[in-house]
């Protein structure tokens, strides 16, 4: 039965995001700035709900002298994305 679209998820930037995790593991905040074609503060706004969902492990180190933020997607994270495309499968009768 369909009980609806995770709503974390159910957001373009976020799904996004979560999207380039599944594939790449771990990204920095600029590349994940570049492919979702976001602005910084929207960014850090969808990062930051991704981390209070426990999708993704945020990780601020420094690279020479500039802050540095990694996103690395969790097991939470990556339950909840396949359980996503398997509700929008559903959802749109595929």
């Amino acid at each position: 039965m369909y009980n609806g679209l995770d709503p974390v998820l159910n957001t373009p930037v976020r799904l996004a995001i979560v999207s380039v995790l599944v594939k790449i593991k771990q990204a920095d905040f600029n590349y994940l700035m570049e492919v979702t074609q976001t602005t910084q503060g929207n960014l850090s706004q969808q990062i930051k709900k991704l981390s209070e969902a426990r999708y993704i492990e945020v990780i601020k180190t420094f690279k020479g002298n500039y802050p540095q933020t990694i996103c690395k997607l969790t097991d939470t994270g990556k339950k909840a994305f396949e359980k996503y495309v398997a509700d929008i499968k559903i959802y749109l009768h595929l």
